[in-house]
């Protein structure tokens, strides 16, 4: 199961990730993001040895959900190198979600 990040622990595991990483930011009451997490965690289980993936509750981390502008969830972050690479919201099938990682973080 991926980590939860905070603003707590986010530079130590996302900002000094060794491997691109992946965010999926998530609300317990948001019903596309529930039918996210099986995805999520497969993937991760599946391609894991190459992206580190994360995950972080809009509701917990306010200042990051501020500062990575979330205005809707799900949304999932691509970070590489320290930098974010691009934003995508919205539920999306194990298939398409793989594509846009793999695309955009390489």
């Amino acid at each position: 199961m991926a980590l939860e990040i905070t603003n707590d622990n986010f530079e130590k595991i996302v900002m000094q990730s060794t491997k691109p990483v992946v965010i999926d930011v998530h609300a317990v009451w948001c019903g596309p993001c529930q039918m996210m997490a099986p995805v999520f965690e497969t993937l991760e289980k599946e391609i894991g040895d190459r992206y580190t993936f994360v995950s972080m509750n809009v509701d917990e981390a306010r200042d990051l959900s501020m500062k990575f502008g979330i205005t809707s969830v799900p949304t999932f972050i691509f970070i590489k190198d320290g930098i974010v690479k691009a934003k995508e919201t919205g539920y999306m099938s194990k298939e398409t979600l793989q594509e846009k990682i793999e695309s955009i973080l390489g």
